[in-house]
């Protein structure tokens, strides 16, 4: 939505803040502004000069010279190519060593071997709209040569680019941007009369479906799609350029000025927010205007020139011939305004927003009109909206209107009442309002208080269809009071009443490891084939997906071939998910939830300092020690894996078990498991099965207070004597003292037994309530030494 400041100071004289201010209060309301353009950015070089002559350029046959008299006394010749120029026209003109937006400057130079001295320009080129058809012509003869084009337009202003959200329609106007701005709202803004003695219009409501006023009927056929039709009637109209303010006012917003009768429906719509349409009344047939369905293979011309096939959902404008314009969307060419046009039918109507977006997607259209009937426009705005056209074109085109306005249809509904209860907002905002601050917040946008049976009943204004219920009316109370009002800190609540389910945090945890790891997380698909599972569809999409998966890891298996057969080397993938297992006796099968993973290459970048480091089994090991402690399970142990899965080395494996179902296998894949290329590096795997009843809670502990005493121990163990053998034992026999136990040197050798190896392992004690004495550390070590003899394990 485009925005012009001026004009919003017009409406509203007590909105004082500046362009930016106005930027930042929009955004803290809930309709952010993507830009602040200054319309006279670019332009203040340019001057109003007047073409006094015209005649063909000799060499070229699109070109013309024209004389320009830009105030200096001077004739100069300027080469123009628009098609618009005339002799007595005046335009903005762009002097020698004068620039342009973008950064053009106005050099002397020849054109087709014709001196040119200055530019005439487009209102595209000044960026004051979007059209390039033509030069920007200045209507009337008032104008001061040579004075600048900025001053004289009053294009002192500027374009604020409002962000409107689809649920606020109500910003989509003049009117309804200042009422959000105003301090006092509704009641700041004023609809001054365009002309000295504003007609005094009645209103006839046919009460029906049709109606008929001066000798045109009118018929809604399509109730639903057309709730309300009003119409005016004005005779004796003269097109013509509309008043330099009118056509100023459009091109602060981007819009290009057409003439009189249509720049004033632009202009309405734009202040107001209801779209409007001018038929030229003596080319509609029959006297008739018909709301209803398009008939199959109906056309129409619409105003952009396109000869559009029309379908059954599209809802039309006809005469008592044809259609003669698009509902809600565009015009026709058949019954549009021309310059001969003196008599009118002003259109402004209400139609449904579904059927107007349908009918604008299907014909690839999006006008002003659709726009906001897409949204939705306020029921009571119509008859207002046609006043103040009507007293708009008498102002700038005269005639004479018919003394009464039609109204046909179902007439503005009542407004909707939303009950408001005190306590409710005070629930939600964690702050206590009474009933005159809540009705000082809402009644300046519009909103009307009245006594409810529990707290308050509040009357919506019906360019508001967003505010339906109580929590809508609470959100407005909270933007309008400014969301910056309210305290920082976070009062007592309740979330939910629904619990957490036990698996949640896990898999948080289970996550979080894997990103240390760097790994990826992967999303396969729930199928498998029939190879490489137990529980078949009733439907299978394919073959090749005609089972449930049993297990997780060959999914992920299938997604390192294709990383490899891309020629990725370095994998690192895990998975979360569901594994579906025969139920005896079951229509369903069983589920389980599993974690997977599947990693290969280098376990580090490659360095200048030396070749990387591939991936090895005690990456695996570590890794799955990790997720063990994670999930409160024993540390892993060496073991013949494969059964889960069939996939894994039986003789390079570990496994995990925990309480109950927390169970894990883990090792490097078989080759034969996969179709591997020649430079690939070993492929690991692993597959843990979860259960949220046996997995282990973290508890808090707090830090020690107490220093702890570490003993360095070197133990001469036999070659057959597994390192997590002797940390059972270590564990076993230290006590309750014993914090941590890890080996930190591997030596065989000379010096060393044959048979035996030197492994070095540090113990650390600590108790949590005093400094431990030597006396009670040298007592655990003893014990150590003494259950390890039991092993042929001795002390270096």
């Amino acid at each position: 939505m485009n925005v012009s400041y001026n004009w919003l100071r017009a409406l509203a004289p007590s909105i004082t803040a500046t362009p930016s201010e106005l930027a930042d209060a929009l955004a803290m309301r809930g309709a952010p502004v993507d830009e602040l353009v200054e319309l006279s950015a670019g332009i203040g070089d340019v001057v109003i000069a007047r073409v006094d002559e015209v005649r063909q350029h000799p060499n070229a046959d699109r070109l013309r010279l024209c004389s320009v008299d830009a105030g200096s006394g001077a004739r100069l010749q300027v080469v123009c190519g628009a098609p618009n120029v005339e002799a007595g026209g005046y335009y903005p003109f762009a002097p020698i060593g004068s620039s342009l937006p973008g950064g053009v400057e106005i050099r002397k130079a020849k054109l087709r071997g014709e001196l040119s001295e200055g530019m005439l320009c487009s209102a595209r080129e000044l960026g004051l709209g979007r059209d390039h058809a033509g030069l920007m012509a200045l209507s009337g003869s008032e104008w001061q040569l040579g004075a600048s084009l900025v001053d004289q337009l009053g294009l002192n202003d500027t374009r604020l680019i409002v962000d409107v959200t689809p649920n606020r329609p109500d910003l989509l106007s003049h009117v309804g941007v200042a009422r959000e701005l105003a301090p006092g709202g509704v009641a700041d803004i004023t609809l001054r009369p365009f002309s000295a003695e504003p007609p005094a219009l009645a209103t006839r409501n046919a009460g029906g479906d049709h109606g008929e006023m001066e000798g045109i009927r009118v018929v809604i056929e399509d109730a639903v799609g057309c709730p309300r039709y009003t119409a005016a009637i004005v005779r004796g109209v003269r097109v013509g350029p509309s008043p330099e303010w009118l056509a100023t006012r459009l091109r602060s917003v981007g819009l290009r000025p057409i003439n009189n009768l249509v720049d004033a429906t632009n202009y309405v719509l734009h202040e107001m927010g209801q779209p409007l349409h001018a038929f030229d009344l003596d080319r509609l047939g029959g006297g008739e205007i018909r709301v209803r369905r398009a008939r199959p293979g109906e056309t129409l011309r619409t105003l952009d020139g396109v000869e559009r096939e029309l379908t059954a959902e599209i809802l039309v404008i006809a005469d008592a011939e044809r259609a003669v314009a698009l509902a809600g969307v565009m015009g026709g060419e058949e019954s549009e305004v021309t310059a001969g046009t003196t008599n009118l039918l002003i259109e402004c109507a209400s139609f449904e927003p579904q059927r107007v977006r349908k009918a604008a997607r299907f014909l690839g259209l999006s006008t002003d009109a659709s726009h906001r009937f897409e949204r939705g426009v306020d029921p009571e705005l119509q008859l207002p909206t046609l006043s103040r056209v009507v007293d708009l074109i008498l102002a700038i085109a005269g005639g004479s209107p018919e003394p009464t306005l039609l109204e046909v249809g179902s007439g503005s509904a009542p407004r909707m009442i939303v009950p408001l209860r005190l306590e409710r907002v005070t629930r939600l905002l964690g702050i206590e309002l009474d009933e005159s601050e809540i009705e000082r917040l809402l009644e300046p946008i519009g909103f009307v208080m009245e006594a409810g049976a529990d707290g308050l009943a509040v009357r919506v204004p019906g360019y508001r269809p967003d505010v339906t219920r109580e929590v809508d009316l609470i959100e407005e109370i909270a933007r309008r009071r400014g969301y910056a009002s309210f305290p920082e800190q976070l009062a007592p609540f309740r979330p939910t009443t629904v619990p957490e389910d036990p698996l949640v945090p896990v898999l948080r945890r289970v996550r979080e490891t894997f990103t240390r790891w760097g790994f990826l997380e992967a999303r396969t698909a729930g199928f498998a084939p029939a190879a490489d599972s137990r529980v078949p569809l009733l439907n299978p999409l394919s073959s090749e997906e005609s089972h449930l998966r049993d297990a997780v890891l060959p999914g992920l298996l299938r997604r390192v071939e294709h990383n490899w057969a891309h020629g990725v080397r370095n994998v690192r993938l895990y998975e979360i998910g569901t594994a579906f297992l025969p139920a005896p006796g079951e229509t369903v099968p069983r589920e389980e939830i599993r974690v997977a993973a599947a990693f290969t290459g280098l376990s580090e970048p490659l360095h200048w300092s030396g070749p990387g480091r591939s991936y090895d089994l005690w990456d695996l090991k570590a890794l799955l020690e990790e997720l063990a402690a994670t999930l409160g399970a024993a540390a892993p142990q060496p073991a013949t894996v494969g059964g889960a899965t069939g996939l894994l080395d039986a003789v390079e494996g570990f496994e995990v078990s925990g309480v109950g179902a927390v169970r894990a296998e883990a090792g490097a894949v078989l080759a034969s498991s996969v179709d591997s290329p020649a430079w690939a590096d070993r492929l690991f795997g692993l597959e843990i099965t979860l259960s949220a009843a046996d997995v282990a809670s973290i508890r808090y502990a707090p830090l020690p207070e107490y220093p702890a005493v570490e003993r360095d121990l070197a133990l001469l163990v036999p070659q057959g004597t597994a390192a997590a053998e002797l940390e059972r034992v270590i564990r076993s026999a230290a006590g309750t003292l014993l914090e941590e136990v890890g080996p930190f040197d591997l030596y065989a050798g000379a010096g060393i037994p044959e048979g035996t190896r030197s492994l070095a392992w540090r113990l650390r004690f600590r108790r949590p309530d005093r400094t431990l004495t030597d006396a009670e550390v040298d007592r655990s070590v003893d014990g150590v030494l003494r259950a390890l003899e039991e092993l042929n394990v001795s002390r270096r």
